[in-house]
């Protein structure tokens, strides 16, 4: 809200890495808002000197594109040549940069934490753990192997001289991920060991990256590339695709997609069950087959749950534990599923605010975020006073921030609105309770968006009329604000 951006511009200034973070990841602040100097707060980090905050920008989604004002203002106003260079190597002031990818995150940590790993490779003495449920959906060698010669092996020893560990590693990291950075010299290796797995979509991507370093270095002199990154495009998700058919396995028979049917990629048959499952979840009657790394490592409900009470459920006839969901009904309890396993949801408006309580109650604030995106899009003048309570009530920030302004829209026709002014009375009595606050928060917003939303100075008028009708009804209720 408005102090949050306040508090987030005044962060960057002082280098405070820890509240900008907060501000940005738990807040949800916009990197690039900008404040009455139009200066943004990678602008201050820049100007101040503050390197770390200055990369942490970069990396969560600040712009500095190049021969823009903010770019060239960035470069022009940074403190260090330092920084100048930090602003050239993430490429920040050519293409700008994503933000973070908290599902690709969620990957990588679960290779590189070895989660509930079921196989080991052994490769010239150095050992990766991995996840066969992942590897036999994402690649069509990896799961013919695990169905013949490394079948109920829980080490795989390779010894073949033509597979480098490290290219091993950074391929395994491309089948969790969908990503690979590799140094230039280790590339021919990765590519024999793509060939080898029928990688045929990774080898093309490597060799157009080859083609344009080949291009691109001739006419840069002093330019040395020694890295080759490999990141998929905006609109393709491979791992995600390959991963949703194995959350689709996990739902009943009858609950599946039809157009599915229990087909499993690469295993060129009808599955009942999903291969390698280690818990199965009991709701309303059906039940549910998954694989608890996928819950564990996104949920700390449910590692809690597993931690605590896993010793005292039942199990079925294949000795898989069974753990019975009493808060939850089966079709809210299948788009849990699809989030855990892919980071998506399919929210229809009918179960929206159900999804929201279980993503509460199961601690998923990047499901919580999916359905208050769905909420927002959907904001109407009825609804939106009852929404801006939900977002209250959930901690929605974003949302929050996203019905304040739709309010300020329309203020002058709601300030005779009883939800309006029930909302005004409740925020100013907050006020007399915290000594600390100086301002009632509905307003104080509304007034922020309503001095924001300035464009043209034409608009002014119209925006101080708006002010008006705040401060005549604050008069009217006898409040000070």
């Amino acid at each position: 809200m408005a102090q949050d951006r306040r508090d987030f511009m005044e962060s960057c200034k002082t280098g405070d890495l820890h509240s900008v973070s907060y501000l940005l990841e738990v807040k949800e602040v916009e990197p690039n808002l900008k404040d009455e100097w139009n200066s943004t707060a990678l602008y201050y980090a820049c100007l101040c000197g503050h390197k770390n905050v200055v990369i942490y920008l970069l990396e969560n989604g600040a712009k500095c594109e190049a021969k823009t004002f903010d770019g060239e203002r960035c470069l022009y106003g940074a403190l260090t040549d330092e920084i100048r260079d930090i602003l050239k190597s993430y490429k920040a002031v050519v293409t700008g940069h994503a933000r973070r990818n908290f599902y690709l995150d969620f990957m990588k940590r679960l290779l590189e934490a070895s989660c509930y790993s079921d196989i080991t490779f052994v490769i010239h003495n150095e050992t990766f753990a991995a996840h066969r449920c992942i590897l036999q959906s994402r690649n069509e060698y990896f799961a013919e192997m695990l169905e013949t010669r490394w079948k109920n092996k829980s080490t795989v020893h390779i010894k073949s001289s033509l597979v480098r560990p490290q290219a091993f590693k950074r391929v395994l990291e491309y089948v969790y991920t969908g990503t690979l950075q590799v140094h230039i010299n280790i590339v021919d290796d990765c590519l024999r060991f793509a060939k080898q797995c029928g990688m045929t979509s990774l080898i093309e991507k490597i060799n157009q990256r080859l083609k344009e370093i080949e291009d691109y270095v001739p006419s840069k002199p002093g330019t040395h590339i020694h890295i080759v990154s490999v990141e998929p495009s905006l609109d393709d998700t491979p791992v995600q695709d390959d991963l949703n058919q194995l959350a689709q396995m996990a739902f009943p028979v009858e609950k599946r997609d039809p157009l599915a049917q229990g087909v499993f990629p690469f295993c060129g048959g009808l599955l009942q069950v999903p291969p390698y499952t280690d818990v199965c979840f009991e709701v309303e009657q059906d039940k549910f087959f998954c694989h608890k790394m996928f819950f564990t490592e996104r949920s700390d409900y449910f590692k809690g749950l597993f931690a605590d009470h896993f010793n005292e459920v039942s199990l079925d006839q294949n000795s898989i534990p069974i753990i019975s969901l009493h808060e939850v009904t089966s079709d809210v309890f299948m788009q849990v599923i699809y989030y855990l396993y892919t980071d998506s949801v399919n929210l229809t408006e009918d179960l929206c605010y159900e999804i929201l309580v279980v993503a509460d109650l199961y601690l998923l604030p990047g499901l919580k975020r999916l359905c208050a995106n769905k909420i927002a899009s959907q904001l109407t003048e009825e609804s939106v006073f009852q929404v801006l309570r939900v977002s209250r009530m959930f901690s929605l920030v974003k949302l929050e921030d996203q019905c304040v302004e739709f309010i300020s829209r329309i203020v002058e026709r709601i300030t005779d609105n009883e939800e309006f002014i029930e909302l005004v009375k409740e925020d100013a009595a907050s006020v007399e309770n915290r000594e600390e606050v100086d301002s009632i928060t509905i307003i104080d917003d509304l007034r922020y968006h309503i001095a924001n939303n300035l464009k043209m100075y034409s608009e002014l008028q119209e925006a101080q009329e708006k002010l008006s009708y705040l401060d005549h009804l604050l008069q009217e209720l006898g409040i000070e604000g």
